[in-house]
């Protein structure tokens, strides 16, 4: 049977391409897959033991059985009621809090994700941000469900942007809207939380001596050549 593999951020420039058709025996299951694509890319054989899985944009386990026509995207370390989604534009932050705002909202809490200038120690050039986009933005309204259960609160809206941005631009805007201050707050600091774990959404520092993915944590990845 075939199935495609699909390859995000740094998985994707080392293995040369975005996406790849593979035929593989019935009953399959994604850890003899990674297996197979390990043995063709050897640059990704040392694939690190936090790479996560995900079979039609939804996680599995390495045990999962795979089946004809799957989609299987390698998710590296993300550094991803309510609403969300994915753009290429700049973002407006007014336009982003006024989805949350409503008479019966007596708190909106907007929190702004920008491009600093240092990181990792280092002057930063610029950022690049890639995404899986049909799963980043499920995730994101999966991240929306999961505070309207814990808060009650509907009113969750998150807007990511991807591409390549400067120093000082908006990478992320998240609008809670709520009664009261109190959980708008908790509800916020919680959807970027999430959002660091969850969401498929990777980010490329560029500096003026090289440039590398950034992990969990902020942690960075391997430094090499940037591309001026």
């Amino acid at each position: 049977m075939r199935v495609v593999a699909r390859f995000f951020a740094m998985y994707r420039e080392l293995a040369g391409k975005e996406r790849l058709e593979l035929d593989v025996e019935g009953a399959s299951s994604v850890a003899s897959l990674l297996g197979k694509i390990k043995g063709q890319f050897p640059k990704l054989a040392a694939l690190s033991d936090s790479l996560m899985v995900a079979v039609n944009a939804e996680y599995v386990t390495l045990d999962y059985i795979l089946k004809e026509g799957d989609e299987v995207a390698l998710i590296p370390p993300v550094s991803g009621g309510g609403e969300g989604w994915i753009t290429k534009e700049p973002i407006s932050p007014e336009a982003v809090a006024a989805r949350v705002r409503r008479d019966d909202n007596g708190a909106v809490v907007v929190f702004l994700g920008t491009v600093r200038l240092h990181s990792n120690e280092r002057v930063v050039r610029y950022l690049q941000y890639d995404a899986y986009e049909e799963m980043a933005e499920k995730k994101l309204r999966q991240i929306a469900h999961e505070i309207e259960e814990k808060w009650g609160l509907k009113d969750v809206t998150f807007c990511h942007r991807v591409g390549r941005m400067k120093v000082g631009e908006i990478a992320v805007v998240i609008a809670v809207g709520s009664p009261h201050r109190k959980e708008a707050f908790a509800a916020c600091q919680y959807a970027i939380d999430r959002l660091k774990v969850i969401v498929p959404i990777w980010k490329k520092e560029v500096y003026e001596d090289g440039a590398c993915w950034i992990g969990k944590e902020g942690e960075a990845g391997h430094l090499y050549p940037a591309e001026h």
